[in-house]
């Protein structure tokens, strides 16, 4: 699936070490998100909620299957994010900025995943909305 679709297609993101935090990055890119409607699972063990919403310790403890899991980890914590990705079925794992774990996303992709590695999904909804959308199909 390429990046325009997922954009596209996904509704709920579950969003894997965000912050509470306004000035770290996961919140920027979350808040955006959020803002252009998506709506976001918070994942991370160690705060409450993010941007309004529960959130969850776990991948495996959401309570529903998000379209796109973006990983804000750093990359020696991908392959349990992924290990807990293929044991929810989530259709896409996006890795951002600086987030490369090359044997992770093998597997995921293995298991019937989209991958995108080393991609912010903000910047790349930015881009999509700057006009390749109206070329897309």
């Amino acid at each position: 699936m390429s990046i325009p679709k997922i954009l596209l297609k996904a509704k709920t993101i579950a969003v894997v070490g965000l912050s509470d935090k306004p000035e770290r990055y996961s919140y920027i890119v979350a808040a955006y998100l959020q803002q252009e409607g998506y709506r976001i699972f918070p994942v991370n063990p160690m705060i409450t909620e993010s941007l309004g919403e529960q959130s969850y310790p776990y991948l495996l403890s959401l309570p529903e299957k998000p379209d796109v899991i973006d990983v804000f980890r750093k990359s020696e914590f991908v392959p349990e994010i992924v290990e807990q990705a293929i044991r929810i079925r989530a259709p896409v794992v996006w890795m951002q900025e600086g987030v490369i774990h090359e044997e992770a996303a093998k597997k995921a992709r293995q298991a019937g995943i989209t991958v995108v590695m080393d991609r912010c999904m903000m910047k790349e909804h930015k881009r999509l909305r700057r006009g390749s959308m109206n070329h897309e199909s």
